[in-house]
């Protein structure tokens, strides 16, 4: 078979996903188990995959679904504990303090939260977390999931505590190949390693200022009562002073301090300028915008997970304080948990693993309950519990409630995650040919010559669509896209940074991501009308990091030692 046909058939699983989804709006439980047949269809005919390595992928995507649906669980718990203590009660009095504005809750809760716990733990907890929080708040399930993916942007790349970054490019590119050209050159992988950095953090930087105005105009174009973009566009001043307070720490700690940390500064420093200033009212506009009357909501916007007036009535008054007191806690265990090494090492002892499943040489699948946010989150589940003074049966209710809400999110996973595997795993077979990620991304590069920078972005967030993961799309591409810049005679570095950039992007139409935020919410079956929307930001990211790699390259010459 020619490389193009095989391009085209490695396509063939996303195309199917987007056609069955988006374009015929069929719920993602029955076009995923449809897309994963084809993948593994594909996989052992074209590829000539073996039936074991397909077996093989398709459990190490189980091991994966099982660590996904332990965040999912760990999130609707911890949002329907707080319902039955009370303290999402005392959550929304106290944002009627803040501002009763919707844009300005979007902008703080979602945007200024949500890159905070991108940063402390990643893997799509900050959608997990933040969409519940904001259904609580009295955001449609479908808004609260939309707005919980556009905040999987600017903060990804330094997600995790920079795990995209660290672990990612450091594990995607041959580091010792790269170590000895550097060295030759007179240089060192963490200087070559630090200018990856800089380039993701700038590049994020300045694409990332408008995303926090993308999003409000967004939300309230397709959940206004007027489907209006000027109602949207009139918090331009205040969104932009949002997106400036979080992108400028967020740069400035990843061109000097590293990828660790940039965008949980970013988000603390943005969180301390940004509420002072709405409480005064500092550039906000003089309309007050909210939703409709829940009663004029279509079904579309409605999710199981219903937050109601009803369900808290008779609690106990508590303090706004001491509502947030489990947010809060969870943002510091989860720190804690990734950056005191003691803890770590604890944490991470309790390993449930199987290398070399099957007999197949390089998959292998683990789970650390104790470790993966939703041990975390379980543990402050468990404080909550104290603080909040409940008893036994408003415990009992909320683990029944969100036992309940995971098993949908469960069927569709078990399809989700396998296919991806399957994609990943392809470069093993028979036909002696690349992966099917890699095949793609060849076929883009070989179509387009010079201009390739322009689609860098582009390649990385295909990863992302495929995996789910700004780090496992690193870790599939970055030596592809180091091979290409040297190819080209441009910058490695950068076009390394453009990958990770794209990666990040990515993650907003990311199917299993979607799935994942969307069973926080009781809104599973639309996830197709997600991805519609959230295309819209993906695109203007990928297009605006592509004409900076395109100014990085041509205009300002950008260069790194391995040029030339």
């Amino acid at each position: 078979m020619n490389e193009s046909f095989l391009a085209l058939l490695a396509f063939t699983p996303l195309l199917l996903a987007g056609v069955l989804l988006i374009g015929f709006k069929i719920p993602a439980k029955i076009a995923m188990p449809i897309v994963f047949l084809a993948a593994a269809i594909i996989g052992l005919t074209a590829w000539d995959m073996s039936f074991s390595r397909i077996a093989a992928s398709t459990i190490q995507g189980l091991i994966q679904t099982a660590g996904l649906l332990w965040i999912i669980f760990g999130a609707i718990l911890l949002l329907n504990t707080l319902k039955h203590s009370g303290g999402i009660t005392a959550i929304r009095n106290g944002f009627s303090g803040i501002s009763p504005d919707r844009r300005v809750q979007a902008l703080i809760v979602a945007w200024l939260f949500g890159c905070f716990i991108e940063g402390a733990s990643g893997f799509g907890t900050p959608a997990a977390v933040a969409a519940p929080l904001m259904v609580a708040l009295g955001f449609p399930a479908l808004a609260a999931v939309v707005v919980g993916m556009m905040i999987q942007s600017t903060p990804v790349s330094f997600g995790a505590v920079g795990t995209p970054i660290v672990v990612g490019v450091g594990s995607g590119l041959n580091r010792a190949s790269i170590t000895s050209e550097l060295e030759a050159a007179g240089s060192t992988w963490e200087i070559f390693f630090q200018q990856v950095t800089s380039g993701v953090a700038i590049t994020h930087g300045i694409v990332g200022v408008l995303m926090p105005l993308i999003l409000v105009v967004v939300m309230v174009r397709f959940f206004g009562a007027n489907k209006s973009w000027k109602e949207g566009l009139s918090i331009t001043p205040f969104a932009l002073f949002t997106g400036i307070s979080f992108v400028v720490p967020y740069m400035l700690v990843g061109v000097f301090l590293g990828p660790e940390f940039p965008s949980m500064i970013g988000a603390m420093v943005g969180l301390a300028i940004v509420v002072p200033a709405a409480r005064k009212g500092f550039l906000l506009p003089k309309d007050t915008w909210d939703f409709p009357e829940s009663s004029a909501w279509p079904d579309e916007w409605i999710g199981n997970l219903q937050i109601k007036l009803e369900d808290v009535v008779g609690q106990a008054p508590m303090s706004t304080f001491k509502g947030w007191i489990p947010y809060v806690l969870l943002a510091v265990f989860l720190v804690a948990s990734r950056t005191i090494e003691p803890l770590k090492a604890a944490l991470t002892s309790l390993s449930l693993s199987w290398s070399n499943i099957l007999g197949e040489e390089g998959i292998s699948g683990s789970m650390q309950p104790l470790y993966l946010p939703g041990g975390i989150i379980l543990a402050v589940v468990a404080v909550t519990f104290f603080i909040h003074q409940m008893n036994a049966r408003k415990m009992s209710a909320a683990i029944s409630e969100s036992t309940k809400t995971i098993f949908g999110a469960g069927f569709v996973l078990i399809f989700t995650v396998p296919m991806v595997r399957i994609l990943i795993n392809s470069g093993v077979n028979g036909a002696d040919i690349v992966s099917m990620p890699v095949m793609m991304a060849q076929a883009v590069a070989s179509g387009v010559g010079d201009i390739y920078p322009f689609f860098a972005p582009a390649i990385g967030a295909m990863g992302a669509f495929i995996a789910g993961s700004n780090t496992v799309s690193n870790l599939m591409l970055a030596e592809f896209q180091f091979s290409v810049a040297e190819t080209l005679g441009l910058s490695t570095a950068m076009m390394v940074a453009l990958q990770a950039v794209g990666a990040a992007a990515g993650n907003m139409i990311a199917i299993h991501n979607v799935v994942a935020a969307s069973a926080t919410v009781g809104l599973l079956g639309r996830e197709g009308a997600t991805i519609r929307k959230t295309i819209l930001p993906t695109i203007y990211y990928l297009i605006a990091a592509g004409l900076i790699g395109l100014i990085a390259f041509y205009v300002l010459g950008v260069t790194d030692p391995l040029v030339g």
